[in-house]
Formats: structure tokens, C-alpha cells, sequence
């Protein structure tokens, strides 16, 4: 079994490079299934959730080569060798509900996708697709045959241009519904869309191959139908995760970090949270440089929203800075109801942390009256020790790994497959910046008697 083998205690000090956007290239990838002309990407990730997604788009019929030394990768679907992902991917991640749009516009035969998968955060209800793309004129059946469960999709007279107000801004309906849209016959207008800067990217993508699409005002998106695309050359977005989590991982050692390729304007309510609490930054041409904080201030209270709200992604690691701050803070989480799942490690890591089922703060949100625990007290700041983790989740993986490296001693955090899904040689890059940090194999002998006594001094802090 792999695992991070993290002694912190280190302040993190240096430049760094942030990836390509994991929710840009893996969603734009599924639009390349639109038309059969060739797409060029550049600045793509080497994480596992773009070979996933890969692996699956090669089934259903696209040929692909990967530089991926250099980050460019060129796809090409001519022809659809199949419509119907199988079983197998259905827990890998998100994306197969997605294809729904992007292969109803490309044929009229049936479509079959498997049920949604993903990180286990809460509930990620897909009814907004599936009325999204039943406006356009699709048809649908579920099928549950125990422990499988399907959709089945056909639009018999073609996709029809319509308009689609959807109920609350979700990322992933109004992308299945802009694919979809295109080849959809007339105007499609979705209003109350998302606007994430990820989905700017793939408008912009769309717009180069073809698309005739806009963003209008009001979260509006307008799109008429598309017959005519072409061969494209695409760079991808920066990964605003991933850069606040670089920045987050070295100002809560005490460290610094030039982030290169950061970019203000997908970071705004990010930034605005580290200036609350006393954190400098320096915007540059070409990245953004994150310097040391002495003392973090405490008294901040956040609730996370869809943007240009502060991102839902950003809270787990903001939780573990925010254990290094003086003072009480609070997050509100609003969008998923079990994303604080993750705090009961850090707790047992020394964490002075206190969940809510009530709503702390100006907005009552969805879950309201539910008991949900999607409210929590931060106190600090406060030392945290190492211990054995097992990764839940992409986001909890990366807090986790910030969480060991402000201990003073050794932690072992394994389940590394959910945290390398969205960083790209995230060990690697904290090495630069000076973190004592190594991919282990706990099989190794030499590493057997590290495995047991974490072990047990993991059963003895969960007693």
C-alpha cells in the first residue's frame, strides 16, 4: 500500500507551479464528443482523474496521445463506437452523467450512462440534468437492477431548443445542458446558470470549436445551434484549488510561497478571506506571491456559495489554517450537507474544532432545520501531533496533508488515490518548498515498525 510518510514542523518557502484545472480539462474533453474534429489542449494536469476520464471517453470511441511531460494532450472522437458506458465507471467519478448531453447531441440512438460517482461529501442530486435535458426533449428511464443502476436516454424527434431555468446555479447541470444545447435545434437560453470560472473556460473552448454561445447577464448562457466546427488549439485555466491549497499549505507553517500562475480573478473571495485574517499577498504578471504571516488573526466567519462565492473546495483546507489562527472562526457550509466528515481526524490531531447543525451566520441555507452538521467553530490557534489517516476524500486528502505538515512529529497518510484524482505530484511540489515528505510502501520492512507504532498510537488517541 502507498502512502505519504509527512514529519512537518517545516515552514514551506519557494516558488511553485499550480496544475491545469481538473474541472476545466475533464469536462472539456466530454464536449470534444460534440463533432469529430481534432482538439489540442495545453496545460493538462498528469492526475488521475483526467486518466480516468480518458480511459472512459476510449471506450465510446476516442483516440487520444498524451505528452504528458509537457502537459499537451490531443483527442479526436470521428466516430462513436459506443453509447453506453459501462458498469465499471460508475463510482470513478462525475463525469458519466455529463456525457448525457454531449452523446444526445451527437446520436440518435439510445444512450446508456451508469449513476453518478465521485468524492462521498453528501448528496449530489442529478434531477436539475435530468429536467435540464427533458426540456430539450430527451427521454429517460432508470433502470435498478440491484446493485446497478442506470440511465437510459433517447431523444425520438430530435433535441429541441427550449428554455431552461434552472432552479439553483449547479455546475454540472448547466454544462449537460449547454452540450446538449448545441446541436439542439433553434435557441437554447439557460437562465440562472452557473458561472464558474471553469465554465467560462469551456464556453471559451466551445466558441473556438464552433459554438455559437454567450454569456449574457444575470447568469444567463444563450446558445443556437451548432453544425459547423473546427480543429482547435486549447489552454487550459490554472487550477484555483489547487493554487489556494499551495498557498494555505505554507502560510500555515509560517512560510511563503509564489505561486506561479495564479490568477486574481478566479480567486477573489479566496484572497479576500486571507486578508480578514491578516495574510499579505503580492499580485504579479505571472502569479501571485503569498508572504509570511507572523501572527494569523481569528474572528472570520465564511459561508461558502457558488461563485463568486468563497468555493466550497477551499473550506477543508481553510479549516486547517484557520487552526493556526488567534481566535474563534466560523464556516458555513452551504452546499453539501456531510463535508465536515473529515474534522473528527483533526480533532484527534489537537484540532479545537465544534460542529452546528444550525445555520451560524447571516443566511439561513437548504439544510436548515434538517440537523445536518454543516456549521463549525474553529479555535486557535492550536499545536497539532501526527498520526495514521486514511484519506476520505480529494479535498479532506489535501487538509489532511497541511494538518501533518504543521505537526512537529511523523504522520502516515494513506489512500492516496483519492488526493493524486486533482494534484499533480503534490509530494513533489511540497518537496521544493522544503516539506519532509516521501511516497513509502508500508509492505516495505523498513517501514514496518513505523506502520505499527502509528498504529497504535492511533488506537490509543481514537480510545
Amino acid at each position: 500500500m502507498k502512502a505519504l510518510r509527512i514529519r512537518g514542523g517545516t515552514p514551506l518557502e519557494g516558488v511553485v507551479k499550480a496544475s491545469g484545472a481538473k474541472n476545466a480539462i475533464t469536462k472539456m474533453l466530454v464536449a470534444s464528443l460534440i463533432c469529430d474534429k481534432q482538439c489540442v489542449f495545453t496545460n493538462v494536469p498528469n492526475i488521475e482523474e483526467v486518466d480516468t476520464t480518458l480511459h472512459l471517453l476510449k471506450q465510446l470511441g476516442m483516440v487520444y496521445t498524451w505528452d504528458r511531460p509537457n502537459g499537451v494532450l490531443t483527442v479526436q472522437t470521428k466516430e462513436l463506437s459506443s453509447r453506453h458506458v459501462v458498469q465499471r465507471f460508475s463510482g470513478a467519478n462525475r463525469i458519466p452523467i455529463l456525457l448525457l448531453g454531449a452523446l444526445l447531441g451527437r446520436t440518435n440512438e439510445e444512450v446508456i450512462v451508469p449513476i453518478v460517482g465521485g468524492c462521498k461529501i453528501g448528496k449530489r442530486p442529478i434531477d436539475f440534468h435530468i429536467k435540464a435535458l427533458e426540456k430539450l426533449g430527451a427521454e429517460f428511464e432508470l433502470v435498478d437492477n440491484g446493485d446497478t443502476k442506470l440511465y437510459k436516454a433517447h431523444a425520438p424527434k430530435g433535441l429541441i431548443g427550449t428554455t431552461i431555468d434552472l432552479p439553483f446555479p449547479s455546475v454540472g447541470a448547466t454544462e449537460n445542458a449547454i452540450f446538449a444545447a448545441i446541436r439542439a435545434k433553434g435557441k437554447t437560453t439557460i437562465t440562472n446558470a452557473a458561472v464558474e470560472p471553469e465554465v467560462f473556460d469551456i464556453i471559451h473552448f466551445l466558441q473556438k470549436l464552433g459554438v455559437r454561445i454567450a454569456l449574457h447577464k444575470d447568469r444567463t448562457i444563450v446558445i443556437k445551434e451548432s453544425s459547423t466546427f473546427y480543429p482547435i488549439k486549447h489552454h487550459v485555466i490554472t487550477d484555483r484549488i489547487e493554487t489556494a491549497s499551495l498557498a494555505m499549505a505554507a502560510l500555515s507553517t509560517g512560510g511563503s510561497v509564489y505561486v506561479k500562475g495564479a490568477e486574481q480573478a478566479s480567486l477573489t473571495s479566496f484572497l479576500g478571506a486571507l486578508r480578514d485574517i491578516g495574510v499579505h499577498f503580492i499580485v504579479h504578471d505571472d502569479g501571485i506571491e503569498f508572504t509570511k504571516t507572523e501572527k494569523l488573526r481569528g474572528g472570520l466567519h465564511i459561508e461558502t456559495d457558488v461563485h463568486p462565492g468563497f468555493l466550497t473546495d477551499w473550506q477543508q483546507p481553510f479549516v486547517v489554517l484557520l487552526t493556526q489562527a488567534e481566535g474563534h472562526c466560523v464556516i458555513h457550509e452551504t452546499l453539501y450537507e456531510n463535508r465536515f466528515g473529515y474534522t473528527d481526524t483533526l480533532k484527534e490531531m489537537g484540532a479545537d474544532l465544534q460542529l452546528f447543525s444550525e445555520c451560524l451566520g447571516p443566511t439561513q441555507c437548504r439544510f436548515h432545520g434538517h440537523n445536518f452538521m454543516h456549521s463549525l467553530s474553529i479555535k486557535g490557534p492550536t499545536p497539532l501531533r501526527g498520526r495514521m489517516i486514511a484519506i476520505p476524500d480529494l479535498r479532506a486528502g489535501f487538509a489532511y496533508v497541511m494538518a501533518a505538515l504543521i505537526a512537529d512529529d511523523e504522520s502516515i497518510i494513506t489512500n492516496l488515490h483519492y488526493l493524486d484524482r486533482g494534484y499533480e505530484n503534490i509530494d513533489g511540489k511540497l518537496q521544493m518548498l522544503g516539506a519532509e515528505i516521501e511516497r513509502i510502501t508500508l509492505e516495505d520492512p523498513a517501514h514496518q515498525n513505523l506502520q505499527d507504532l502509528l498504529s497504535r498510537r492511533t488506537t490509543v488517541l481514537s480510545n
